[in-house]
């Protein structure tokens, strides 16, 4: 049976720091089949843009730095997501074995695989379908509408996901509501100046309880090991590598040249997605 890293962040992290540690994990990727799955919360609600998003169009930059709230630009594609309340959870693999060569099969089964552990959540989710065109198209925040292959529950999405992808190599993380805030989600997104409204579902309203951060991830990671038949193993970053995961969120991801930058270069090798 193959093992797999299994990194929980002990205690909530700034958006720069959760940024830099998925893009460590990317980077660290060889050409020996290797996966690392990670679940991490957030210091405060922040709001993350997809790598080409302008922040003027997606985000009332204005309302998050009189409320606190945080901005940073992620290495992948999709939509404006605010993380509040939240499990995030991150797969960096090179094993082609276990994910396919391909974009579609690799995020659909990376969908499955949380899938199982919301059942064991006592959620029955599914894998949406196509997503109407406005919401390809517009502006919309990412849980204004599940995407293909996302994962939804009563016809709300429940996890949101986006990838970034290099040849064999790929970063796939997301957004998994232990709570809804539409409210706040409004606010942040534009959303009440939008067309279109939110389908936002959440692990404690799917569960039908109070669902907590511990709990999501105990059943999320088994579910994700029982799916793709490994063995998750926990594991925590080293001193020498936090002190590289350091240098990235100071020399990127703190920086507001990136996160503000208002004409984002292409994006080649992005996978865009949620």
């Amino acid at each position: 049976m193959k093992r797999w890293p299994l990194i929980v962040d002990p205690a909530p992290s700034a958006g720069a720091w959760n940024m830099a540690a998925d893009e460590f994990l990317f980077s660290s990727l060889s050409d020996n089949p290797q996966t690392t799955v990670r679940f991490y919360r957030w210091a405060r609600p922040t709001a993350s843009l997809g790598y080409s998003q302008d922040l003027d169009r997606v985000a009332d930059a204005a309302y998050c730095r009189a409320n606190g709230i945080d901005t940073v630009r992620r290495i992948t594609g999709g939509k404006l997501v605010l993380h509040h309340r939240e499990v995030t959870y991150a797969v960096c693999s090179s094993d082609t074995e276990a994910f396919t060569e391909t974009l579609t099969d690799s995020y659909r089964l990376i969908s499955r695989g949380l899938m199982q552990g919301l059942a064991r959540l006592g959620i029955l989710a599914s894998l949406a379908g196509p997503p109407p065109p406005e919401y390809v198209r517009g502006t919309l925040p990412c849980f204004s509408h599940p995407g293909l292959d996302e994962v939804e529950w009563e016809g709300k999405k429940i996890i949101g996901s986006a990838q970034k992808r290099e040849g064999r190599k790929f970063l796939q993380h997301g957004s998994i509501p232990l709570e809804r805030d539409e409210p706040l989600l409004r606010a942040v997104s534009l959303q009440d100046r939008a067309s279109g409204g939110l389908r936002m579902g959440s692990l404690s309203e799917a569960a039908g309880r109070p669902v907590d951060f511990d709990s999501a991830v105990k059943e999320l990671a088994a579910g994700l090991g029982e799916f793709f038949g490994v063995e998750l193993a926990p594991r925590s970053f080293s001193p020498e590598e936090e002190a590289v995961i350091r240098r990235i969120e100071l020399g990127r991801y703190a920086d507001p040249g990136w996160t503000l930058r208002r004409e984002p270069g292409p994006a080649v090798a992005f996978c865009f997605f949620g």
